[in-house]
């Protein structure tokens, strides 16, 4: 039973990162561009403080578009941590990547964060934030067209119906209306494995203030970062299948090879706290308000697309996007023109292109070379390292990619050729451990004549395996249809 209705001119699903600052955005935009303010209703099904193990290190570039929005503040308050880099740990090595020109990142507890857009959004004249669960979207049973949603709120058995103009879907990674929304365009998240997390207490990195990845034999990376003055949050990536007890696969495979001082840390976590995993899921952005999506309804933010959590990107491409395309929404003369609207999101899905498309391809191709599984990906892993080791525009190339300030995806490819091209010609070039009958241990030697046959094959190969990494990504971002 439907028990009363609401008129809007947009209703936002889900206040989380993206949802909470498109509502800011949009009454901020509006009151330079429109006669009068917007009304806007942003619906969450809880506006207690979430709790997540991911969403919680904002690279510069998310900090440079949250400020943009007028949203800096939210990372007061919060027991922020300045982030200034980043140090790659590999087997006992480890290489320093800082930030270009001083630029800070911020790590945080993501609830926290999550609470200080949503008090801005309360603020916002013409927003409404209501508790409500969004059970259906309200479409024209004779056009199809999207009218509005019903929702339910807390203790109530009715629902609720609000229409509105256009309805912005931001509800997450398991969005419940991305296939309603998309249609036959829908694609599945493609998961590959999972980022179970724990938070532990007192730790110090091996460079502070810098998130840390370390890189592991066998298995996928794994990532910690600073939350807190005494909370530091652990992620480690453990691929699909799942194995039937995580607690002892980690502490049997994964933090051996990790620095000592960790041990000791992450066994305390362990034995006290629950572990907690996310999936990790690629989701391609697919161009919206083309034939196949439905009218008057848009998705935002993990709804619609989604990285490899790795390179901590997601925020910064929503923050990103939701400065893109407040703007225009609040300029347009009628969100109810279905012809201009797709316009409108054509604008905005190629404006965005340059930043999500290097955000989207670096955070799954550079997954793929740290958590190499097979001979090759292990040879471009081997020589991404050692391409970092160079320093200099090596460095500070990729990060300044990986970090949002270089939204150009052809410095992406340079890089990530140059890395091929080096890894190949370190397979010649470098020393290397082989095993020696009758020795316990690995001896390092140079590649001599007789071992070039057998290296130029594992060249080729591996930079085949470069290309075949790189291209499909690439291909999801310029498709045009």
């Amino acid at each position: 039973m439907t028990r009363s209705h609401s008129s809007y001119d947009i209703v936002i699903v889900g206040a989380g990162i993206a949802g909470s600052a498109l509502a800011h955005a949009l009454s901020a935009a509006a009151s330079t561009s429109r006669a009068a303010p917007l009304r806007v209703a942003l619906l969450e099904r809880s506006l207690e403080e979430p709790d997540r193990i991911v969403g919680e290190l904002l690279q510069p570039g998310g900090v440079a578009a949250l400020r943009s929005l007028g949203l800096g503040d939210c990372l007061e308050g919060i027991d922020a941590i300045p982030v200034h880099g980043y140090a790659v740990l590999d087997a006992g090595k480890t290489v320093h990547i800082p930030y270009p020109d001083n630029a800070e990142g911020r790590s945080f507890h993501h609830g926290r964060f999550v609470q200080n857009l949503r008090k801005y959004a309360k603020a916002s004249p013409g927003v409404d934030v209501l508790e409500a669960t969004v059970t259906d979207l309200i479409e024209c049973p004779h056009t199809g067209r999207v009218l509005g949603v019903q929702a339910r709120r807390e203790g109530r058995d009715d629902k609720e119906s609000f229409y509105a103009d256009l309805v912005v879907v931001a509800d997450g990674c398991f969005s419940n209306f991305r296939t309603a929304v998309m249609g036959a365009a829908a694609h599945k998240p493609v998961v590959r494995g999972h980022f179970v997390g724990a938070v532990l207490e007192d730790v110090t990195l091996p460079i502070p203030k810098h998130g840390t990845v370390a890189l592991i034999k066998g298995h996928g990376p794994v990532l910690l970062y600073q939350i807190g003055e005494h909370d530091t949050r652990i992620l480690i990536d453990v691929k699909n299948p799942l194995p039937s007890d995580l607690k002892n696969h980690i502490l049997t495979s994964i933090v051996p090879q990790l620095p000592a001082a960790l041990h000791i840390p992450i066994h305390d976590a362990l034995a006290k706290e629950r572990l907690r995993r996310m999936p990790n899921s690629f989701l391609p952005p697919v161009e919206q308000g083309a034939p196949h999506t439905k009218e008057g309804v848009l998705l935002l933010g993990d709804a619609w697309n989604m990285r490899h959590p790795l390179t901590g990107g997601g925020m910064t491409v929503a923050l990103a996007d939701v400065a893109l395309l407040a703007p225009l929404l609040a300029a347009a003369p009628d969100l109810a023109d279905a012809h201009a609207l797709a316009e409108l999101l054509h604008r905005w899905h190629w404006a965005r292109k340059p930043l999500a498309a290097t955000i989207n391809i670096l955070s799954v191709a550079l997954y793929d070379l740290f958590g190499a599984d097979d001979e090759y990906l292990a040879v471009l892993r081997t020589g991404c390292f050692k391409y970092f080791e160079r320093g200099g525009e090596c460095v500070r190339g990729p990060v300044s990619l990986l970090s949002g300030l270089a939204p150009d995806p052809v410095l992406l490819f340079n890089h990530f050729f140059s890395v091929a091209v080096y890894a190949v010609w370190a397979l010649f070039a470098h020393p290397r451990q082989v095993h020696v009958p009758g020795r316990e241990k690995a001896v390092t030697v140079m590649p001599s004549l007789l071992d070039y046959p057998a290296l130029l094959v594992t060249a080729l190969r591996a930079f085949w395996t470069a290309i075949v990494v790189f291209a499909p990504l690439l291909w999801t971002e310029i498709r045009w249809w």
